[in-house]
């Protein structure tokens, strides 16, 4: 699961908060199906001197979708009510399956 935050003009964002607090809040309520998480903290776009087109990127790994589903599912209202306290962002949401290419 990627949760995908644009860098819209007006828009604000608190790295710390998502990093040291809500990261970590989610992790623990999604529980041992949760695999691994990451965050993509946005530097910059393709062009130099450019702005990244993503404020973040947060990542959660599951082994199945049943996986992710039952863990989610029961956190999702407690997840997203956390929102508000790090940013005024609409989330962007995509489920995807890695490919790993050797």
């Amino acid at each position: 699961m990627a949760i995908i935050y644009p860098n819209e003009a007006g828009k604000t964002f608190d790295m710390e908060y998502y990093s040291n607090t809500h990261m970590p809040m989610a992790a623990g309520l999604l529980g041992e199906s949760l695999k691994a998480m990451a965050i993509d903290k946005g530097l910059g776009g393709g062009a130099p001197e450019s702005q990244a087109p993503h404020v973040a990127v947060g990542y959660f790994y599951f082994d199945t979708m049943s996986d992710f589903q039952n863990a989610m599912g029961p956190n999702r209202a407690q997840i997203k009510a956390d929102v508000p306290n790090y940013t005024n962002i609409q989330p962007v949401i995509q489920i995807s399956e890695v490919v790993v290419v050797e």
